[in-house]
């Protein structure tokens, strides 16, 4: 199968042309940029000298692409942007994929709230937005535009999801904190993301409105029924790449540490990226950099009667390019793993 990569020279966009090139089942048989149009991808990537099949870089023209015979664009682009080539790819019969928060939030006046006027606003009830680990599989064959989760959201919402269907834990005073590397923000000249300013440096940013706090919480309600309201903190860490992210959520009448881990292996017994490690051997960043894991373990505060949720995972993998290759594996029938161990 032909694939397509629009925006590859991105973060997210290199990982997905690392992965796909090497992937078992596809063809990279196109990698887009508007500023490296003509380019060698190796000279561009040169990560990939070697295995590159001599791809160059093509103009970025959505008309193009959907009279392409691609079978499947991956859309690694900014919130925006995605849109405007998801609405020539569709109706051309293309599969789409997308990294960006256009079509993640479902109820149109929530995402104008947080991202402002939306530019594709009559695919939105034909997206799903998928989470391989818990969406019902009925979306492989009803879905024609897929937005793949956010990396923030990851982190929170595969911990934190199981508990409230469980009843586990309560829907007040859930306090996330998370700190992510600075590739989150993308590739940008920008004078807080220079090495000299973020060297030894560590702050909380986008406090009480933070544009993933949308899509959290719509999830968390349309999985456990119910408005579901959290205090997120995220903060910018001294990193380059992966999320380390604390759930404090008080437990329900009745719940244990035992309850909770039995809950968690259930919901994730066959899920080949969900490692669950025991209780007080706290995920590290380190060692989830460079693959599509999320490690994942939690203890019970007696004193505050809080369950304390601790998550890492690579934001640019399990948190963008790699749950998406997921999701492609998923969508067409591919191995879960494929390309992706």
């Amino acid at each position: 199968m032909k694939v397509g990569i629009v925006g590859a020279s991105g973060y997210s966009g290199e990982v997905l042309v690392k992965i796909l090139l090497g992937h078992p089942n596809v063809t990279l048989a196109a990698v887009t940029s508007r500023s490296n149009a003509g380019k060698p991808l190796a000279a561009v990537i040169p990560a990939v000298r070697g295995i590159d099949r001599g791809l160059k870089f093509t103009d970025s023209d959505a008309a193009a692409l959907a009279a392409s015979d691609i079978d499947l664009f991956f859309l690694a682009l900014p919130h925006g942007a995605a849109a405007t080539y998801a609405k020539a790819l569709v109706p051309a019969g293309k599969r789409v994929i997308d990294l960006s928060a256009d079509f993640r939030i479902a109820n149109l006046a929530t995402y104008q709230k947080y991202y402002g006027e939306h530019h594709a606003p009559e695919l939105l009830p034909g997206a799903r937005f998928v989470l391989p680990e818990l969406t019902p599989p009925s979306w492989k064959k009803e879905a024609k535009l897929i937005a793949a989760p956010g990396c923030y959201p990851t982190s929170i919402l595969l911990p934190l999801i199981p508990l409230l269907k469980a009843g586990l834990v309560t829907r007040e005073h859930i306090v996330v904190n998370a700190y992510s590397g600075v590739s989150g923000a993308g590739k940008k000249v920008d004078e807080a993301y220079l090495y000299a300013e973020r060297a030894e440096s560590s702050k909380a940013y986008g406090l009480v409105k933070h544009r993933h706090l949308a899509e959290v919480e719509e999830q968390l309600e349309l999985y456990s029924g119910a408005k579901t309201v959290i205090q997120f903190n995220p903060h910018l860490a001294p990193m380059r790449r992966g999320i380390a992210t604390t759930t404090t959520v008080p437990a329900a009448a009745g719940a244990n540490i035992d309850k909770l881990y039995a809950a968690w292996r259930e919901t994730y017994a066959k899920a080949p990226f969900v490692q669950i490690l025991p209780s007080g051997e706290t995920p590290d960043t380190a060692y989830t950099i460079g693959t599509n894991r999320i490690d994942m373990s939690a203890v019970h505060d007696p004193r505050t009667n809080n369950f304390v949720i601790t998550s890492a995972e690579d934001n640019l993998v399990k948190g963008a390019s790699g749950q998406a290759v997921q999701i492609m594996n998923l969508w067409c029938g591919f191995e879960e793993t494929a390309g992706l161990v």
